[in-house]
């Protein structure tokens, strides 16, 4: 027989209770403000579950009455520096952290509605009717709530999605030199999603000032916790990325409290990330009052026995702190508070019978507000240098692409210390797969960070890092293909964060990826993804043919506040071109194409190493050609003049792209300018793409896939054969 070794975790794991001593040296302060909080939180969440009872909300609303215990008793001993994150189900975190901020010396029962106070309900309510002077302007609703000043960094639809964010608050809060913390809320079902659990991974490899709190009322939405997993015990979690993890009752708002100052010593004094589950409920079902009902009453009832409104009251009324009065007087007070809320944002039409409640037309956004905010005004770019190769006066010399994207990116770090780099393997290898950060490390160590292989979770931590302000990620992805790993966070996080919150929410992140196509590296590591990109909102494509341009273009992206990627090409790192040598401060003029040849019979649109072989077929055809690296590549930053001034003289249009034609930027491209130039055009549209298959390993098959000289050959020819053929009429 094998000799058998006990093991134990690194980290203790507890479960916390009070006792009557805990409650004896209780501040009483803290007491009342405890249960005015709770108070108030439950007056609000009970209003909007009346107004969407008679059909005055829209959309979802996610409540959470029987939580308040575990929001307040987890946020009162945090700061305004202290940023917190979470779920779609958040609107009593979003209220515990507000109430903090407006009210840090506390709340008196006896007097616990302020002017700030009402401020803030009618705000919140406001936000999830979809009004205008909600807190993200109506947009967000009830399940995007965001109020920065007061650390409330934003709730979230997205099962776990909001916890990658906050371990980049963290990374922020930890860089900037402070001994502030994020919170990352989330439920019993997140605990199951696995950008949470590579969260912890990194929090923990990286003592992140990151406390992930599971808020486990025993649901994720109808099936039950002993469903979902094998150890129900979601604070066990924490043991296996050695994070230090309490267990506690949510119904118990002062032990809450009392876990989350032992977690916030173990944070403050740099020791790394914590973990708290609050074991709780939520009175009001997901599908309460539907056919759907999934819950037997006697645990219903034995969960309101438990109310942590009344074990509060109770608690405070055993120590002659309040008496059933004073009670009754708070829950008056708030009561009274949402009806003033409510009546500041609705009106009444009608008499008798039909009398009915609606919202003041006044208060609805404008609908010309619909896409404003989608990106920024690019105010930050007014009063930078911009150079074109024409008009530069530095030193030019044949420099290797490759070379050129280390140094600019060198040159950038040494001047802004808010940049920092991020990706896997990029510390490593002489600055990575193919040397795009060589020296980084050596130079700045503690901004160039070397990740697990966890994309949606470090490029959402970026995007955290981002919405911070202080700090300006750079992301890279080996492979474009990996876009669909981070594809949550890609999208949803960071390109509609701006948006959703309002339109007030810088994100200045650069994610860089390079294509591969031609390498042999297959179908997963081959995409080209323009093409998806510029369908997602919110994210500005920069795609440079040129070492001189990568320069120009990279300091113009690193400069913006909307997200960028950057897509570089393998083709291209092994090539040379004229680059400067001792300035590398210009900017590429933002949104401008580059006429790389011109030409009077055909309009050719292309990008990346696909000029080079647009350029290369025009030679070998005898077609007069205008060949036009676009450079930007959305919508919003698209060169539209010099393709509109192109068509003018050629009426007709070539695009050309690499990649395969289902992911392809060139229909969409085509579309746009058939919507805008229609009546210019003398032809039909024409496309050059790859194949429908992505590339193969074998080399003959991957060169089937692709496009090349031979294919833009070919379709230049096409372009120039076709003729418009109008029907005969008698």
């Amino acid at each position: 027989m094998p000799e058998r070794l006990a093991l134990s975790p690194c980290s203790p794991w507890v479960e916390l209770r009070s006792v009557e001593k805990d409650w004896d040296l209780a501040d009483p302060k803290l007491l009342g403000t405890m249960l005015s909080q709770m108070h108030l939180i439950r007056a609000f969440e009970e209003t909007v579950f009346e107004q969407w009872a008679v059909g005055l909300g829209h959309g979802f609303r996610h409540l959470s009455p029987g939580q308040e215990g575990g929001a307040v008793g987890s946020i009162l001993p945090l700061d305004a520096r202290d940023g917190i994150t979470g779920a779609h189900r958040g609107h009593h975190q979003f209220l515990a952290k507000s109430l903090t901020y407006i009210a840090p010396e506390g709340l008196d029962p006896r007097n616990a509605v302020t002017p700030k106070i009402k401020n803030l309900l009618q705000r919140t309510l406001a936000e999830i009717l979809g009004l205008a002077q909600g807190f993200c302007r109506g947009r967000g609703g009830s399940m995007h709530l965001r109020w920065k000043e007061a650390g409330a960094l934003g709730t979230n639809a997205v099962v776990g999605a909001s916890v990658p964010p906050a371990a980049g608050a963290a990374w922020a809060r930890k860089q900037a030199g402070t001994n502030s913390v994020a919170i990352a809320y989330f439920g019993d079902g997140a605990a199951n999603i696995g950008s949470v659990t590579e969260t912890m991974n990194l929090a923990g490899a990286w003592k992140l000032p990151l406390c992930f709190f599971i808020e486990n009322n025993g649901y994720a939405a109808s099936t039950t916790v002993s469903e979902s997993t094998g150890e129900p015990r979601l604070s066990a979690r924490g043991l296996g990325f050695n994070i230090p993890s309490w267990r506690v009752d949510g119904m118990d708002p002062l032990v809450v409290y009392l876990a989350m100052l032992e977690a916030l010593d173990h944070m403050r004094s740099g020791r790394g990330p914590t973990l708290i589950e609050v074991e709780t409920y939520n009175y009001i079902a997901p599908y309460s009052g539907t056919p759907f009902a999934y819950r037997p009453a006697e645990e219903e009832d034995a969960w309101r026995a438990r109310d942590p409104l009344d074990r509060m009251g109770d608690e405070m009324r055993k120590r002659q702190l309040i008496d059933a009065d004073g009670i009754a007087s708070l829950r008056e007070q708030a009561t009274s508070a949402m009806k003033a809320a409510l009546g500041e944002l609705t009106e009444t039409e009608g008499k008798g019978d039909s009398r009915k409640t609606r919202i003041r037309p006044a208060l609805w956004p404008s609908p010309d507000f619909r896409d404003i905010g989608l990106r920024g005004d690019l105010s930050e770019l007014k009063t930078i240098r911009t150079e074109e190769l024409c008009t530069f006066t530095g030193k030019l010399e044949k420099r290797k692409f490759i070379d050129v994207v280390a140094d600019v990116m060198a040159r950038r770090m040494e001047t802004d210390s808010r940049i920092v780099v991020l990706g896997e393997d990029i510390h490593k290898l002489n600055g990575g797969t193919n040397g795009a950060t060589r020296g980084l490390k050596a130079r700045f160590p503690d901004r160039v960070l070397g990740t697990p292989i966890c994309e949606n979770t470090f490029i959402g931590l970026a995007g955290g890092i981002a919405l911070d302000g202080r700090f300006r990620p750079v992301v890279e992805f080996m492979f474009p293909d990996f876009i669909w790993v981070g594809a949550d966070q890609i999208f949803n996080q960071i390109g509609k964060s701006r948006h959703m919150f309002g339109g007030d929410s810088d994100m200045p992140l650069v994610l860089r990826t390079k294509i591969s196509m031609g390498m042999g590296y297959g179908s997963q590591h081959s995409l080209e993804p323009a093409g998806i990109f510029v369908t997602a909102p919110g994210w500005r494509i920069v795609a440079p043919s040129t070492p001189f341009d990568y320069v120009g273009l990279m300091n113009s992206a690193l400069a913006c506040n909307d997200p960028v990627l950057m897509i570089e090409h393998l083709d291209l790192y092994a090539s040379s071109g004229d680059a400067p040598v001792d300035d590398l401060d210009y900017h590429l003029p933002f949104g401008k194409a580059c006429v790389r040849r011109p030409g009077s019979q055909l309009t050719i649109l292309t990008y990346l190493s696909m000029v080079a072989h647009s350029l290369e077929a025009s030679e070998r055809t005898c077609i007069d050609a205008e060949v036009i690296d676009l450079r930007w590549l959305d919508k919003a930053s698209l060169d539209w003049e010099t393709i509109e001034a192109s068509i003018h003289k050629t009426h007709n249009v070539l695009i050309v792209e690499q990649g395969a034609r289902g992911t392809s930027y060139g229909g969409w491209l085509a579309d746009e300018i058939q919507r805008r130039f229609f009546d210019w055009l003398d032809h039909p549209i024409q496309r050059v793409t790859g194949g429908e298959a992505s590339p193969s390993i074998s080399r003959v098959l991957e060169r089937a896939a692709i496009a090349g000289v031979e294919e833009v050959v070919e379709g230049m020819l096409q372009a120039i054969a076709q003729e418009r053929v109008r029907p005969v009429t008698a």
